[in-house]
């Protein structure tokens, strides 16, 4: 599998809004973003079903986050409104198997995906 490139991360205050994108080559059964902390497990964040369009959130950041998929341009948004400091984490960009899509019970556990971005840091202040 090609690549995947995260970018858009940084700094904002408690209250804001930051978009933060991956490219990607090659599509698969699921996309997704995590986050993670120092010390602490991979977060799933918000995961999507490209076949269908299905789309599924954490409970932390349903109704602030929103995750978009632009087909022609092979690009995975994450749109994060209403940003609170315990957002703060690096982001990653992930892609799931090209062979078998995981049940939505488990789209945003990490060990269902299987190739990763960089990550982008984004730290919101208080």
């Amino acid at each position: 599998r090609g690549p995947l490139v995260e970018s858009g991360g940084g700094s904002v205050q408690a209250g804001g809004s930051l978009r933060i994108a991956c490219v990607f080559t090659d599509a698969a059964y699921t996309m997704a973003w995590f986050r993670q902390v120092p010390g602490k497990e991979r977060e799933g964040v918000a995961a999507t079903y490209p076949a269908n369009g299905n789309t599924y959130y954490a409970a932390s950041v349903k109704g602030r986050f929103t995750l978009s998929l632009d087909s022609a341009k092979n690009t995975l948004y994450l749109q994060m409104n209403s940003l609170k400091p315990e957002d703060t984490a690096t982001y990653y960009c992930a892609a799931g198997s090209t062979h078998v899509a995981p049940l939505i019970s488990r789209a945003l556990l990490a060990e269902e995906y299987r190739t990763w971005g960089q990550g982008t840091q984004v730290t919101v202040s208080p």
